[in-house]
């Protein structure tokens, strides 16, 4: 991709000036090139390759067995897609939580290989040495807290976080430690209304809400929950803007149909 093509994504900056006017950031997922279109064509400001392609593109029970080479293959599809939008690449895990070196080496790979602009990874205080260390080097991070799934056994299952004032005062200070980290957005999952509200208002960076109320400064969504890919299990934060999944059974069994009676292909689609 050219410098010139670079140029005109997104940037930290750009996010940044977006919460300081008031203006509402949109980011969803994308996992390949098709998709990745579509949305960068629509004009959404950030696009995600989220480590949630494990449950969606790879048919995994959870975001744990996503290793680096799937996200770095799905970002790669990704950039080659995107012009205008933001892409921010999932940390996987065990790609940083093991030391601060493999996290920086890993980090940079998301930019040196696959063109993505900066990298999202889940946890709070713990890892803000490792925010640190990436930001110095020049590696923008995105901060995930609240209910973070690669923790879902620690968590103990998919629950809303920080419902205990105790609770919600240590997601409080992780926001705060992640920003002083160099952290230039924070992903608040599964958090009430009211906490992120009160992380919003307190931190100079945007908080990104999903399922965490109206009064973030933007909102995520996986882009088949939104568009209704899916018929299994949909959480409650998810508004379906769309019912793909049965538009596209409706297609293919029309498609079955005609090809078995012999309608289809017709003359129109046939050469002479």
């Amino acid at each position: 991709m050219s410098t010139q093509t670079k140029q005109t994504r997104k940037t930290t900056a750009d996010v940044k000036k977006m919460k300081a006017s008031g203006e509402k950031i949109t980011m969803l997922t994308a996992y390949d090139y098709g998709m990745a279109s579509i949305l960068d064509e629509s004009g959404i400001d950030i696009i995600l390759v989220g480590d949630s392609l494990g449950n969606v593109m790879l048919g995994y029970d959870s975001t744990l067995p996503v290793t680096m080479e799937d996200m770095l293959h799905h970002t790669k599809a990704v950039s080659r897609a995107v012009k205008n939008a933001m892409i921010v690449a999932d940390m996987p895990f065990l790609s940083y939580q093991v030391s601060a070196e493999t996290a920086l080496t890993n980090a940079g790979r998301f930019l040196k290989e696959a063109d993505a602009q900066a990298v999202k990874l889940e946890g709070g205080r713990e890892f803000a040495e490792i925010v640190h260390k990436m930001t110095y080097a020049g590696i923008p991070v995105m901060a995930h807290l609240g209910l973070t799934p690669q923790s879902v056994h620690q968590l103990g299952g998919y629950k809303v976080q920080g419902k205990k004032e105790d609770a919600a005062e240590i997601i409080m200070q992780d926001a705060k430690i992640l920003e002083e980290a160099g952290a230039f957005a924070v992903v608040l999952e599964c958090v009430p209304e009211k906490l992120a509200a009160e992380i919003t208002h307190a931190l100079s960076i945007p908080t990104i809400g999903i399922g965490a109320g109206v009064h973030c400064d933007g909102q995520v969504l996986v882009i088949n929950d939104m568009l209704g890919m899916n018929d299994k299990f949909i959480p409650k934060f998810v508004k379906k803007y769309a019912g793909l999944n049965l538009e596209i059974k409706k297609a293919v069994k029309t498609y079955i149909t005609e090809v078995k009676q012999g309608d289809f292909p017709a003359v129109e689609h046939s050469f002479k």
